[in-house]
């Protein structure tokens, strides 16, 4: 990723400190940055388009109060992750998250998933059932629901999937980050409730 000037972007913008620890794991021949709070059964935050880790910085701390071992982790081609050219289909990044739970030393997680980070989850729960402890997703539908939908409202699903969609195209992620991610800002300022756009944390 390059920003506004063509220089490359210095991931440790995503290193915000707080009452966690950042860190690196390597899962699935990838790089993964994963922050972490707490002790006890881990709870494992997937973010969704177009996010990072920073998502669940509210929910980290609360989740580790209540005695959990609370870990978000920038998926790949996020954050201070590695960006490979390839790996973003869903068995790849299915095996990103097995990997994940296990290089961190667990048997088994919970996986909460938001937009794209809920179908990931939906995807790990299916290919790796034994790792997935409890499955909580928000704002993505079961597959089967979302089969169903696309067959009952072609058109309408269709305009709902575009952003996701365009990832299909060559290198579409360049006009995403150019004049400094101004593309992302219009998704994000689109899809927010008018309290939190107005906010700091936007």
């Amino acid at each position: 990723m390059t920003d506004q000037r063509g220089g490359a972007v210095d991931e440790s913008c995503v290193l915000t400190e707080g009452p966690w620890t950042h860190r690196f794991v390597g899962a699935n021949g990838t790089r993964f940055h994963v922050v972490e709070a707490g002790t006890g059964p881990m709870v494992l935050f997937l973010h969704g388009f177009p996010e990072h880790w920073w998502a669940w910085h509210q929910m980290l701390p609360a989740v580790a109060d209540a005695g959990f071992r609370a870990v978000a982790v920038d998926l790949r081609g996020y954050g201070a992750s590695d960006k490979p050219p390839r790996g973003y289909d869903g068995y790849t990044l299915a095996a990103d998250i097995a990997g994940l739970i296990r290089a961190l030393g667990e048997r088994s997680a919970t996986l909460v998933g938001s937009g794209v980070g809920g179908m990931v989850a939906w995807t790990v729960a299916s290919f790796h059932p034994s790792l997935v402890r409890r499955l909580v997703v928000l704002g993505a539908p079961h597959p089967l629901r979302l089969r169903a939908a696309i067959f009952a409202d072609p058109r309408g699903q269709f305009a709902a999937s575009t952003p996701a969609l365009k990832f299909q195209l060559p290198r579409y992620e360049h006009v995403l980050t150019k004049d400094g991610g101004a593309a992302v800002g219009e998704i994000l300022r689109r899809w927010a409730g008018p309290r939190w756009a107005a906010s700091g944390d936007f």
